[in-house]
């Protein structure tokens, strides 16, 4: 089966460890076990001392898939089942249900394993492009002209990496229209979902063929538990069961324990989230009003945006030369074939936000009196 390189994590790979201003993570600020005991006022630690270290729950706790059942609408426990993190979520849903010569509608720009495993496959695939002229909001008539026979699956995001980009609920029940009508599988992988108090609904309580994705790692602060999860239809979860025996068995009892706590104290920890977000945004507004050669449609859900520089110089060689230049880092919009654009994260500590942005300033000011 080949694989094409996955340019963002190869880039996060290569380039994240070394930098001094970390301007394009998509997890908010990270927690130790230390600061959720602080917060939710439970010693964890004497609990997770006296565990057995066996495989755990196979599929995972009751307790667990309860708390991820809070997140939603409808739903019972065989509605959920567990993986290592959203993408391994989003592989077990593809792997399932996707087969050689199927057709996939996916978005562009966006998470590169939306396409690119399919197409490992041996799946067909059409990109929707998204605009940035409209928020980067795609319409209903860009998916009904790539529909084919062969089409099984949407795969979207919402919010979008790296656009932030939330499809709207108007947009949702039309594409589920669409998709209903042609017995078209939607997987949204929902894990930037939680920043807006004022949700749209989960894909997987409004369509019968909607399955959600998400984890612990971007809105929660968790990303080194790798706890992500599926919640769809009773069937796939039966076979996604039934395939985990072949890939993972069981995501552990500390794992189990620790993702479930952080789910029944979510109020708290989103509230921390939202916190960090809201003011990083703040930041980034009053950055944005004073430097006139970069712009951005900013979000109103999710953790992440995508800069627009209005010079001409390769995303590549921007972040290559910024980074070498000033320990600023972003994604480039190579990453996910948008060029000119820089990924950007509202997630970092406030003081590093700012004074990233106001080194970046100076680097672009010095970089474009130098070229003139």
């Amino acid at each position: 089966m080949y694989l094409k390189e996955f340019d963002v994590e190869t880039w996060m790979t290569n380039h994240e460890q070394n930098c001094q201003y970390n301007l394009a993570d998509t997890c908010v600020s990270d927690m130790s076990i230390h600061e959720l005991e602080s917060l939710i006022h439970k010693d964890l630690m004497s609990d997770l001392m006296h565990m057995r270290m066996d495989y755990g729950p196979i599929t995972g706790s009751d307790c667990l898939k309860d708390a991820i059942l809070s997140l939603y609408k409808t739903g019972t426990r065989d509605n959920i089942a567990v993986a290592h993190g959203a993408i391994n979520a989003n592989e077990h849903v593809m792997d399932t249900l996707l087969n050689k010569g199927d057709h996939i509608i996916a978005l562009t720009p966006s998470y590169e394993q939306f396409y690119s495993y399919p197409a490992s496959i041996g799946c067909e695939y059409d990109l929707v492009e998204l605009n940035e002229d409209n928020n980067w909001e795609p319409v209903i008539d860009d998916f009904k002209k790539f529909i084919e026979p062969e089409t099984k699956m949407f795969i979207l995001n919402s919010p979008n990496n790296p656009t932030g980009t939330v499809i709207k609920q108007s947009l949702m029940e039309e594409l589920i229209e669409l998709a209903r009508s042609h017995s078209i599988y939607i997987l949204v992988d929902e894990i930037y979902r939680g920043m807006n108090n004022t949700l749209c609904d989960s894909i997987s309580d409004m369509y019968e063929l909607g399955i959600a994705t998400a984890s612990l790692s971007k809105v929660y602060s968790f990303a080194g538990l790798r706890l992500g999860w599926i919640k769809g239809p009773k069937q796939l979860i039966d076979e996604i069961n039934f395939r985990r025996d072949y890939t993972i068995i069981s995501t552990g009892p500390w794992n189990d324990y620790l993702a479930t706590v952080v789910l029944q104290h979510k109020d708290l920890i989103l509230d921390r989230s939202r916190h960090i977000i809201l003011e990083n945004k703040k930041i980034l507004k009053e950055w944005l009003e004073k430097e006139d050669l970069v712009e951005c449609v900013i979000p109103e859900d999710g953790t992440v945006c995508f800069l627009h520089y209005l010079f001409d110089m390769p995303s590549k060689e921007l972040c290559e030369k910024l980074q070498n230049d000033t320990g600023v880092f972003f994604v480039p919009g190579m990453a996910f074939n948008k060029e000119y654009h820089l990924r950007f994260g509202f997630t970092s500590d406030s003081k590093v936000i700012k004074e990233g942005l106001e080194t970046f300033s100076s680097w672009i000011h010095s970089h474009i009196t130098e070229a003139e």
